[in-house]
């Protein structure tokens, strides 16, 4: 592949091949109906090509070695950035950096804004969230709560992200918790408990979905706590 598309990206920058199989599971994260083809997967409207080893200048020589998978969209440009979200969200599951329009992120950067997010089919009173949140909760504004150093924001789901699709049948509005604080274990065992009492799924900021409050950590950071 072409060193310039790499670098346009977006691509998911990685320090080692990724498994095939693995690959596949971390993209139905963000959409469940990925499928393989041929050696790429194709997600909702995009494609991700098979990995191809590339030179550490690529990352600006953050890497000893690279394996890029360049996410390209099929026909117009995806929607609400999603190839730009896949790239960024399999390289913090795998411990790599994102490259997009010759700038390199990484995904793992604890000073990167956002957090996860409950996504609801129904949006919650205030009284009832105020129930759920832990410790001392002060409401800031009308959907804005603050408790125990986490910030929580009830707006409109914007788009339907693909990893939410079970929620659709039954709502045709999504409704987003949007959780902030320092402490990403903590975030999302919050989030996960809001999930189950409401009826919802848990996402990461790049819209993949989570089932366990140590996805929100860099796998380097996971296996140590």
């Amino acid at each position: 592949m072409a060193k310039r598309r790499l670098r346009t990206g977006p691509t998911a920058a990685l320090p080692a091949k990724p498994d095939r199989a693995e690959l596949l599971r971390l993209v139905r994260l963000a959409d469940p109906g990925a499928r393989e083809d041929g050696d790429d997967i194709v997600a909702v409207d995009v494609r991700v090509h098979a990995p191809v080893e590339a030179e550490p200048e690529l990352v600006g020589g953050e890497l000893e070695q690279v394996w890029a998978c360049r996410v390209a969209a099929e026909g117009p440009l995806p929607f609400d950035f999603f190839d730009r979200f896949l790239a960024e969200g399999l390289a913090f599951r795998l411990g790599g950096l994102a490259v997009c329009r010759g700038e390199v992120d990484d995904p793992a950067d604890e000073a990167a804004p956002g957090g996860p997010a409950v996504i609801l089919p129904v949006r919650p009173s205030a009284e009832e969230l105020i129930e759920l949140l832990e410790g001392e909760v002060e409401q800031e504004e009308e959907f804005v709560f603050s408790a125990g150093g986490v910030r929580a924001l009830v707006v409109p789901q914007k788009g339907q992200p693909p990893a939410v699709k079970e929620l659709l049948p039954f709502a045709t509005e999504l409704t987003a918790i949007e959780l902030r604080g320092d402490d990403r274990l903590k975030l999302g065992t919050l989030a996960l408990s809001l999930s189950e009492a409401l009826n919802g799924l848990v996402v990461d900021r790049w819209r993949f979905r989570v089932d366990r409050a140590e996805e929100l950590l860099p796998p380097a950071r996971a296996e140590t706590e």
